[in-house]
């Protein structure tokens, strides 16, 4: 199906992502779920509702040291509505940088084939070179660090759609809070946007809502020539992988480990990147609507 490309600032999230992060396997799995944003939804006056982005400089910083002894942090400076620079990486309590930690390369590269000296260069140039978070490809032996920069990328994209420069603060390793979590795209393409409702109960995500609607109110999911179109050329329509995406975040509790469905690829990235972000939102306790002024490209 013909779909025009969401530069979702998806940002988060087609990664979902929020986990952060000692990536791969140095001697131990990467943390859990590394990431929850207190994202500002301030959209400045000079910023646009088309999803362009403002010139500047937008930061991103987590709050907490992951059970390694790192701590996240990302910057992205944009110009002329391109991202021209992208630096994402982690220090320790004395400022340290993990690319410069030999000994952590050395172990990671032994046991998964890659170490922060590669994979984080990697994933700051795939940002530049694709412009969106969800285009960003997920470096093989780092999926949980590449998940979190793909979420991380999203969201910073978001405050440079909302000219928003004040630093999103993750609270990266916290329990979610109880509450009503929602994102709602501000754009329509093919006719619709984006919708998500997650709610939070004793810590644990008891109910997932994403779907699509028009501008009439209707969901993508009622739309039964949509659903007969879709499914004929790639074997799956709303009817099937949205009920699908919504299960598997609450039967998994946590947005990257939420797959991919076949023949949805960009639907469920979209859910993964959006996912996690909320789950950023829910670890903040931050119930504010999050409203995304994603960028619809033309056909």
């Amino acid at each position: 199906m013909k779909k025009k490309k969401l530069v979702m600032a998806l940002t988060a999230v087609m990664a979902s992502s929020m986990l952060l992060v000692a990536c791969g396997n140095d001697n131990s799995s990467d943390s859990k779920s590394s990431s929850d944003s207190k994202q500002s939804d301030t959209k400045k006056a000079d910023a646009k509702t088309d999803g362009t982005m403002t010139d500047g400089t937008y930061k991103l910083q987590e709050k907490n040291f992951d059970d390694k002894g790192w701590q996240g942090f990302m910057t992205i400076t944009v110009k002329d509505n391109k991202i021209t620079e992208s630096d994402y990486n982690y220090k320790d309590k004395d400022g340290k940088l993990k690319t410069d930690d030999a000994d952590y390369e050395k172990n990671m590269k032994a046991k998964v084939g890659t170490g922060p000296q590669e994979y984080i260069p990697a994933l700051n140039d795939s940002l530049v070179a694709k412009q969106a978070a969800a285009d960003v490809e997920v470096v093989t032996g780092a999926t949980h660090s590449s998940d979190a920069f793909i979420n991380y990328s999203n969201q910073l994209i978001q405050a440079a759609q909302r000219a928003d420069t004040a630093t999103i603060e993750i609270n990266n390793g916290a329990d979610l809070q109880d509450g009503k979590y929602s994102l709602e795209e501000q754009n329509y393409a093919n006719n619709y946007r984006l919708v998500f409702n997650m709610e939070v109960k004793d810590g644990k995500i008891t109910t997932s809502d994403y779907n699509y609607v028009d501008k009439d109110g209707k969901k993508k999911t009622d739309d039964a020539d949509y659903e007969k179109n879709m499914k004929a050329k790639t074997g799956v329509g709303p009817q099937e992988y949205i009920p699908a995406l919504n299960k598997a975040l609450v039967d998994k509790q946590n947005p990257a480990d939420v797959a991919v469905v076949t023949g949805a690829t960009h639907s469920s990235d979209a859910f993964k990147i959006y996912a996690a972000q909320l789950y950023n939102a829910a670890q903040s306790g931050n119930a504010d609507l999050i409203k995304v002024y994603n960028k619809v490209d033309s056909e």
